[in-house]
């Protein structure tokens, strides 16, 4: 596929398989990609034994809250960037998600981690063409919202 230049609904299916297939990590949380779109990215992560962090409680650990947050901001980015760089061959767009990366994650957890499976949504706060800041939100099967997250993550 020398210099091939795929439409954008082709590059948000690439990015869909490389964060839900391609990422070891993603794979290991067992995440899904619900929505990925321009208007709605929506991340879903079931609850397992191996992610309870207070077993007395059932609470979900807080490292896998942060680990889905900071995804799901990583997916908001990308998508970002696959728009900046709509038209471009493949081989620059993939060479960029090789570059991309998260610089800083704050985590307020506001609620304990209880459900039986949870959902991140975000929005973009700013991007430039280095950085962009995300903020995303993590709730319960409930709708209540577990923690929330702002996320700087290296783009260009």
């Amino acid at each position: 596929m020398p210099d091939s230049k795929p439409d954008f609904s082709d590059l948000l299916k690439l990015l869909h398989d490389i964060y839900e297939n391609q990422m070891p990590f993603n794979r290991l949380l067992g995440i899904q990609i619900l929505s990925l779109d321009m208007q709605d990215i929506c991340v879903r992560v079931d609850k397992k034994p191996e992610f309870i962090g207070n077993y007395v409680k059932d609470i979900l650990h807080g490292g896998v809250i942060s680990s889905v947050i900071d995804l799901t901001g990583g997916i908001i980015a990308s998508v970002g960037v696959l728009k900046r760089m709509e038209g471009s061959p493949i081989e620059e767009i993939i060479s960029q998600f090789t570059r991309m990366g998260t610089i800083d994650l704050r985590v307020d957890y506001l609620r304990a981690g209880r459900g039986n499976y949870f959902l991140t949504r975000g929005s973009v706060l700013r991007t430039g063409n280095k950085v962009a800041v995300i903020r995303t939100e993590f709730r319960n099967d409930e709708n209540l919202l577990i923690a929330a997250g702002t996320g700087t993550y290296l783009v260009g």
